[in-house]
């Protein structure tokens, strides 16, 4: 039997106090932190159009995702330092193709910017495509390949697929609802509601907040610092260095190709998350890029440090 001694009892009192939040034990009245509400602005700017927040609804669908994401502290960091790894790939396909690089911000919402991200409805990768969707605009997607894991090739069916939503629409905000809930349905509701704008339409709950949570998400990401995220530039994922290797036959057993080229096969499936079995017969003779990580990227104390935004990091 153990006996609670005084100097026990101080020590356990010590304990407590330094695991209780600064603003209770400091005031002595057990009163909580403060818990700051994020303000909603005028107005925001998203794919350089100014959408006006003076409508009761418009800004308090925003408070709603404001509010969530600034607080759902997890995801909403691991999404800003995984964009410095990412962005830098994502951001220049956005360009070339023409699109707004504001729709970045749709793969942050869609995924966290998880590259190996799966969905219980099946919809996986950084941009979530659904197989039948994945294919239509290019991608493979099979048993040993799934290229909505490629940031690369699924970044530019994104583009595709945004593009042909514009070209529906004419504005941003129906393309990314569509993306959400479909060209069918959201084409259906603009006719039958006799709107123009996604904006306006009644939707599911679902599809209504999207366009929220896209400018919420853009909102924290510009400027983290704004609703309490203090990230040092070592905090950020950094970029990978790689060499490519062109594959452009069958592929016995990954594993051995990985020794063969300086890694594992752990490393060579974390760089290479479209990889999805332990073999490839390509039968058809394509062409694959498989990027092998350079010896000195995989170390914390030999990465070259570089940061994206210098807005998510402390001055």
């Amino acid at each position: 039997m153990k006996i609670t001694t005084p100097l026990r009892i101080a020590a356990i009192s010590l304990a407590v106090l330094a695991t209780t939040p600064a603003s209770i034990h400091a005031s002595g009245r057990g009163e909580a932190s403060a818990v700051v509400n994020p303000t909603v602005p005028k107005k925001v700017k998203f794919a350089d159009k100014d959408i006006e927040l003076d409508r009761i609804d418009m800004a308090e669908r925003l408070d709603r995702e404001l509010t969530a994401m600034a607080y759902t502290h997890g995801n909403t960091l691991l999404t800003i330092k995984r964009a410095n790894r990412y962005f830098p790939v994502i951001m220049p396909i956005l360009k070339a193709n023409g699109l707004p690089t504001d729709l970045a911000y749709l793969a942050c919402i869609e995924s966290y910017l998880n590259p190996r991200a799966l969905s219980g409805a099946k919809a996986a990768g950084i941009w979530q495509f659904m197989p039948a969707t994945a294919r239509e605009y290019g991608l493979e997607v099979n048993d040993y390949v799934d290229e909505r894991y490629n940031i690369e090739k699924a970044t530019q069916a994104a583009c595709r697929y945004l593009s042909n939503a514009y070209k529906k629409y004419g504005n941003w905000e129906s393309a990314a609802a569509s993306y959400n809930g479909g060209m069918g349905r959201i084409s259906s509701e603009l006719s039958a509601q006799q709107q123009t704008s996604a904006y306006d339409l009644y939707l599911t709950d679902e599809t209504s907040r999207y366009m929220f949570r896209l400018l919420a998400m853009k909102m924290i990401m510009e400027h983290p610092s704004r609703y309490g995220y203090r990230l040092t530039a070592d905090q950020l994922y950094q970029p990978l260095e790689t060499t490519d290797v062109l594959v452009e036959g069958p592929v016995e057993d990954w594993a051995q190709w990985a020794i063969d080229h300086g890694i594992n096969y752990m490393t060579l499936r974390e760089a290479n998350p479209w990889i999805r079995a332990k073999s490839l017969p390509n039968k058809d003779g394509k062409t694959y890029t498989v990027k092998v990580p350079t010896e000195k990227t995989l170390h914390r104390s030999s990465q070259k440090k570089h940061v994206y935004n210098h807005n998510w990091t402390e001055k």
